[in-house]
């Protein structure tokens, strides 16, 4: 075996107990890969793969993005595209030509970055006797031995930046996702407040302002998670209790209008064949008007059976959901909630009738963790409903199982 001595950096530079360790793994390592003992890992990877997944990778590691400029530049001076760490990979770039393909970095911002690289463990530094970065090279004029920076921990770190790569993307996707969450909870809450004190209406919204204001402000672009999810948390609470109140605040007259609009919907487009008075069939004249007008077939479920299957919209009925026109004004308070837009909810109800379209909105909220965009989700079945592809009752099925 080829005994291997770790050198020191050249000058004022420290030799610290980190980098010795660090060292000393990465030649054990090496010699496990030498000798077939690496198991799944290769210690080999595609530089400019590896320098991408650093870069988002990076915050995990505490670099910046000039130290990864000064890492893509060392790189650069490695003639092959992959780095294969089971040997040295030294390379030894002048401090004039490294500026260079650093973009004009000056040297003592060069220094400064090459020692958190050095620190972070991505390269080592194999100085020569005088500090010179050179190779000696043999009669044939291959390298004999060289002095410089080490990229050889850079390709072994390979599967680690890669999988945290991957987590951060994962992480990104999560906040952006919830950064959505709140400016729609934000907005609607707004809208839904200004709509009460516009119209009159008698509620606490000065009460809902304030909480509305306590929770507002920028939603930052690279914030912790947690505290992102709690803010939208809280404002889920503070959504619902406003649009409850202001489901209170309807007098019966304009409760009824609504009932009469979904009646009057149903008797003129005859679209819904869901509808039972009361959660019950009132006859057999209605039980065989319940039929999809797209096959003739009778497709039907009871108020109670479906409770069974979506409890949680019994939550958001103005005195419990007695019936199907309770179903349906509770399905307009959870659409908003859910971030479902009007013009999505509207063609819902167009395309599959009013109670069919409140169904759905309700086995959307008992799934609600589960559905990343619950407009879309409705705006897809939408479009399967125009073109006669769609029914509740396999949604409905799989709610039960």
């Amino acid at each position: 075996m080829v005994e291997r001595l770790a050198t020191t950096p050249f000058g004022g530079a420290p030799m610290s107990a980190r980098n010795f360790a660090l060292r000393a793994e990465v030649e054990r390592r090496q010699e496990r890969l030498r000798t077939a003992e690496g198991g799944n890992q290769t210690g080999t990877a595609d530089k400019w793969q590896l320098i991408r997944a650093l870069i988002e990778a990076r915050e995990s590691y505490g670099l910046s993005d000039r130290s990864i400029s000064v890492l893509e530049a060392l790189t650069t001076f490695h003639q092959e595209r992959e780095l294969n760490g089971k040997e040295a990979i030294i390379v030894f770039p002048s401090n004039a030509e490294l500026s260079i393909r650093a973009r004009g970095m000056s040297p003592a911002t060069l220094r400064r970055h090459l020692a958190a690289l050095v620190e972070a463990g991505f390269i080592f530094r194999r100085d020569s006797a005088n500090g010179k970065r050179f190779c000696r090279r043999d009669d044939r004029g291959q390298v004999e031995n060289a002095f410089g920076f080490d990229l050889a921990p850079l390709a072994l770190r390979a599967e680690e930046i890669f999988s945290r790569a991957e987590a951060e993307r994962e992480r990104a996707k999560r906040i952006a996702h919830v950064r959505s969450e709140i400016t729609l909870h934000l907005r609607d809450i707004a809208k839904t407040i200004e709509a009460a004190m516009g119209e009159g209406r008698q509620g606490e919204w000065l009460g809902f302002m304030d909480r509305l204001t306590a929770l507002s402000g920028r939603v930052p672009r690279n914030g912790d998670l947690t505290d992102l999810k709690e803010r939208c948390e809280a404002l889920v609470k503070l959504r619902v209790e406003l649009e409850t109140a202001y489901l209170n605040s309807l007098s019966e007259q304009e409760m009824s209008g609504n009932e009469s609009f979904s009646e009057h919907h149903i008797q003129n487009s005859k679209t819904d064949p869901y509808l039972e008075i009361n959660g019950q069939e009132d006859s057999k004249e209605a039980s065989s008007s319940h039929r999809n007008v797209r096959d003739g077939k009778p497709i039907g479920i009871s108020l109670k059976d479906f409770l069974d299957i979506c409890p949680q919209i019994a939550d958001y009925t103005r005195n419990g959901a007695k019936n199907w026109a309770d179903i349906l004004a509770a399905a307009e308070v959870v659409r908003s909630m859910l971030g479902i837009s009007p013009s999505a909810w509207t063609s819902a109800r167009h395309a599959m009738g009013d109670v069919p379209a409140a169904i759905v909105v309700a086995a959307i909220l008992e799934r609600a963790e589960d559905i990343r965009s619950p407009g879309g989700y409705l705006r897809d079945l939408t479009g399967k409903a125009e073109r006669g592809r769609f029914s509740i009752h396999p949604m409905l099925k799989a709610l039960k199982t």
